[in-house]
């Protein structure tokens, strides 16, 4: 099978701990992804969002690192985690 990207948007939500990942969400392109991070940034209750994106062989798992895009709002300063 041949290589797929994929982009996401991943909003950060205000927890006891600080900051943590919430639901990421799927996006059709590298823009519907920043357009999804924006908003989701907005959104009550979030702290901020990034939009990234992954390429890799989605039938043996293998995926490079993860590439940012755009962040949005207050987000880690360590994103190798997620």
């Amino acid at each position: 099978m041949t290589d797929v990207t994929y982009c996401v948007a991943l909003p950060f939500i205000f927890s006891d701990d600080g900051l943590a990942a919430g639901e990421a969400v799927e996006c059709f392109s590298a823009n519907a992804a920043v357009m999804r991070a924006e908003a989701l940034s907005w959104k009550p209750g979030h702290a901020g969002a990034i939009a990234f994106s992954r390429t890799g062989d989605p039938s043996i798992g293998d995926f490079s690192d993860a590439k940012l895009i755009r962040k949005f709002g207050d987000v880690p300063d360590d994103l190798s985690t997620l």
